[in-house]
């Protein structure tokens, strides 16, 4: 019989432990997925909820105090479309329930490199495709917002956020960030609501259509259409908040969607009208 303080013993112990702790390790993993996944698009739903302005406009809340059930009502509002951010044109392609943008910016096939930007992102790469959001109201389906994932560097981390357009596609709805590691107090206060309260109405492009939204370095001058207050101790912040809107905001990024999109709206608006001849 083998002794029990032997080394032979303690290694067998160890390693039967070992592999019992990974097979229950392994099996919670695989039971939850599913409620990972269930708690991961409802995220998603809340800060698009949240970008949008529809969570306050109709409850007067955030969405992270909304039920599932208020979440679902509201987010039945929106619908989702995959794009090609070098043409502009709509993916129909790849499936856009599996597609996950941040899964494509590692691997070479579907991302490209990010050469001499003109708004410098911080980041290597970027996806080919990206995940975009119409927001419509009730009963009628022209698009009132439309919402998209934006991405940049900071001071310490990437900030991964949404911005919510007007149908102009020039005024902002809504800012929101939603993944950071800013420090707290500093960077960090990107997720102050009185802070993202500041871009509502702001001015995404100048009457030449340049890219013009900033973090300004200190109170915001109110005369100013595409500024908001600087974020205090948090320059760099401040600076990558700035760059990553403008580069999404141009041809690097939604460039060429927004423009094929702003045809399609004044399509629409165009079909709405009553024709002249009924009258």
């Amino acid at each position: 019989m083998q002794q029990r303080d032997s080394v032979f013993y303690t290694i067998a112990v160890a390693a039967v432990l070992c592999v019992v702790c990974s097979l229950a390790v392994s099996a919670a993993a695989v039971r939850l997925r599913p409620k990972q996944e269930a708690n991961k698009l409802l995220d998603r739903q809340r800060n698009i909820l949240d970008a949008s302005g529809l969570a306050m406009g109709e409850f007067g809340l955030p969405a992270n105090r909304l039920s599932r059930g208020q979440v679902a009502d509201l987010y039945s509002r929106v619908s989702e479309a995959l794009v090609d951010l070098s043409t502009g044109k709509y993916n129909t392609e790849l499936n856009i329930e599996e597609y996950d943008p941040r899964e494509a910016v590692d691997k070479p096939e579907m991302s490209i490199a990010i050469e001499d930007p003109e708004y410098d992102l911080g980041e290597q790469r970027r996806e080919k495709v990206a995940r975009v959001f119409f927001v419509k109201k009730p009963g009628d389906d022209r698009i009132q917002q439309v919402v998209l994932p934006v991405y940049g560097k900071g001071l310490w981390s990437t900030l991964y956020g949404y911005l919510a357009l007007k149908s102009d596609l020039r005024t902002i709805e809504g800012l929101t960030f939603y993944e950071h590691g800013e420090t707290p107090g500093l960077g960090g206060e990107v997720d102050n609501p009185a802070w993202k309260s500041e871009w509502s109405g702001q001015k995404l492009y100048d009457e030449s259509g340049k890219p013009a939204s900033l973090v300004f370095k200190g109170p915001a001058p109110p005369e100013n259409p595409y500024a908001v207050d600087g974020l205090s101790g948090a320059t760099i912040t401040s600076r990558g908040v700035t760059n990553l809107i403008r580069y999404w905001a141009s041809d690097d990024g939604y460039g060429p969607f927004l423009g094929q999109l702003k045809e399609q709206i004044a399509a629409e608006s165009a079909d709405s009208k009553p024709d002249q001849g009924d009258k």
